[in-house]
């Protein structure tokens, strides 16, 4: 099968499309034909060499992946071959076939396209976990969200909003603050154009967020101390701005009394996923069938291209998720496995 290879830790250069073995398939995994894949963050640190796979997964690019089910494996019985399903995976994503855990699929309905259902996987469940599971997010209160025009930063202002909280995100354009607007983000902030939580306090008439999103990290960290409000909650799951703090760090969590959570996702249990992913399947996942939630593409790049796709996400231009087709529709039928 053809699949994204890095042959050395490197720039977007070091990434191949080359043939590698379809994967052997373990108990309960499922064997993916794969018609659109995505690329995320966590890809591009891999292909640094900054962000290995997790043990036991493939070092293939990838996190998620959409297709039709090719093959079961031992044990796995809650998915039919031919059943179109979207996936995720902790590697291997960006290649013609992936195994993934049968409970770590999600089924695509027809009014969801293929290339829109790669587009859901990581960005949404990352959003969702870090809402839901990590800060208990309630009805009411507010968040602020950093990169609100990222796959994660616009995903987690649609599930805020859902979830009846008032969403404020910070980019680094106009026309990504104008998208997270549309999007239900209440209001948007340029940190290129300096400290926003001033222009925060205006808004909301002097009120602090109960929470931040931040995929940033330390050069938000004084902002954040800043914006968040008594007894909230800073989520971090990014370290885009670097991991050093300064100042007196201690004092000021203290002095707000403020939980300091750090979260990821890929290297997260298989049972943890497995619940993760039904909890949203129940709560989120029919709204993208009623409109309420929105995927948001950048843009669609075949996989020869999977380099540019690298080179687009570093220059921090996209608005929304790039997605990759990996096989044509048109010729999906003609590619098979014996496995």
């Amino acid at each position: 099968m053809r699949a994204a290879l890095v042959s050395q830790p490197g720039g977007p250069e070091q990434i191949t499309i080359g043939e590698t073995p379809v994967p052997v398939l373990k108990d309960k995994q499922v064997l993916l034909k794969v018609y659109y894949s995505a690329i995320n963050r966590a890809d591009t640190l891999q292909r640094q060499g900054k962000y290995p796979s997790p043990p036991g997964d493939s070092d293939i690019l990838g996190l998620e992946a959409a297709g039709t089910v090719e093959k079961l494996g031992p044990g796995a019985t809650k998915w039919k071959i031919g059943e179109r399903v979207m996936g995720l995976v902790g590697g291997g994503g960006n290649a013609e076939f992936v195994a993934v855990h049968e409970s770590h699929l999600l089924p695509v309905n027809e009014l969801l396209s293929l290339q829109e259902a790669a587009a859901i996987p990581e960005v949404w469940l990352t959003a969702f976990q870090l809402l839901h599971f990590v800060a208990h997010i309630k009805a009411g209160e507010s968040v602020l969200i950093h990169a609100g025009g990222s796959g994660v930063g616009t995903a987690a202002v649609q599930l805020a909003k859902l979830a009846g909280a008032e969403a404020f995100i910070t980019a680094g354009t106009q026309e990504k603050i104008n998208l997270a607007k549309s999007l239900g983000a209440s209001e948007g902030f340029n940190y290129k154009e300096g400290p926003f939580v001033e222009k925060l306090l205006n808004v909301t008439n002097g009120r602090r967020v109960d929470v931040v999103l931040d995929c940033v990290g330390g050069t938000m960290w004084e902002q954040n101390i800043d914006a968040i409000g008594m007894e909230g909650r800073l989520i971090l799951y990014g370290t885009l701005g670097g991991t050093s703090l300064n100042g007196d760090v201690i004092r000021s969590i203290m002095g707000k009394r403020l939980s300091v959570i750090g979260s990821t996702l890929r290297a997260r249990s298989c049972e943890y996923k497995s619940r993760l992913i039904t909890t949203f399947q129940e709560m989120a996942l029919p709204h993208f069938l009623t409109g309420t939630l929105k995927v948001v593409i950048a843009s669609v790049l075949p996989f020869e291209e999977l380099a540019k796709a690298h080179q687009i996400m570093e220059s921090n231009v996209n608005a929304g998720k790039i997605v990759i087709e990996v096989i044509p529709e048109q010729r999906g039928k003609n590619i098979k496995t014996d496995l």
